[in-house]
């Protein structure tokens, strides 16, 4: 069986005297969409940033590829192919479209600039609504244009793992479910995902698998689907 492309080991961080993951594991096989579910403070945010190793950590390692990337700097993790998409999507207002994609590929100086419009293109076929704006400032659009932005300047980095953080915060039922549609074709254009999502149906709806984090800790884990009928999530986290 083959290796998992990310794994997360017994990952213990603190803030303060705060325990905010208590020997977390997890597991990430190629391909996969990822999802971690849970309340507020539950410890979602700080798993993706000790993967970027934007957090210090208390114990535990993390593997990209079998390769320790526990105390790497963020910018190698970058360029070993791990590409982070934070909360609050977080794009350069001022810049167009077009450059806010452009400067998603800082991260790697060296890729050409056949490859950039390559890229550039690819995302332009994924997010249509993009291309149509591309000359428009990214302060301009609106709230679900900004996430997909957000997202497609993640992919600019030409990920082998994408990591994205509550990509459906603040936004209207309907674009939601246009962006868990674009998250699913992410996966289907060979990027492996891992998800963090207070909207636990809809990201167990789209997820291979997903764990159950509750005050840094991970109480259950399943397939999307063992889990969107499970009695304890539906009662916590699905309104049922």
């Amino acid at each position: 069986m083959s290796k998992p492309m990310l794994k997360v080991e017994n990952l213990s961080v603190h803030y303060g005297y705060i325990n905010a993951l208590s020997d977390v594991s997890i597991e990430v096989n190629e391909g996969e969409i990822i999802t971690l579910i849970g309340g507020n403070g539950a410890g979602k945010t700080t798993t993706l940033m000790s993967v970027s190793n934007l957090v210090e950590k208390s114990g535990g390692r993390v593997l990209f590829r079998e390769e320790d990337i526990t105390n790497k700097a963020p910018d190698k993790i970058v360029k070993l192919g791990i590409s982070h998409v934070p909360e609050g999507r977080k794009i350069f207002p001022q810049l167009t479209v077009y450059e806010n994609l452009i400067a998603g590929t800082f991260g790697k100086p060296k890729m050409g600039k056949q490859k950039i419009e390559a890229l550039v293109e690819e995302n332009y076929v994924l997010f249509p609504r993009l291309k149509e704006r591309m000359k428009q400032t990214g302060g301009s659009l609106s709230g679900g244009e900004q996430q997909m932005l957000a997202i497609a300047r993640g992919l600019m980095m030409d990920p082998a793992l994408i990591m994205l953080d509550e990509p459906s915060l603040g936004l209207a039922p309907i674009i939601v479910e246009e962006i868990f549609t674009l998250i699913a074709k992410i996966r289907d254009i060979g990027k492996t995902v891992l998800l963090i999502e207070q909207n636990a149906s809809m990201a167990l709806s789209i997820a291979d698998r997903g764990y159950v984090l509750e005050i840094g800790h991970v109480t259950l884990t399943g397939t999307g689907q063992e889990l969107l009928v499970n009695p304890e999530v539906k009662r916590a986290y699905l309104g049922v």
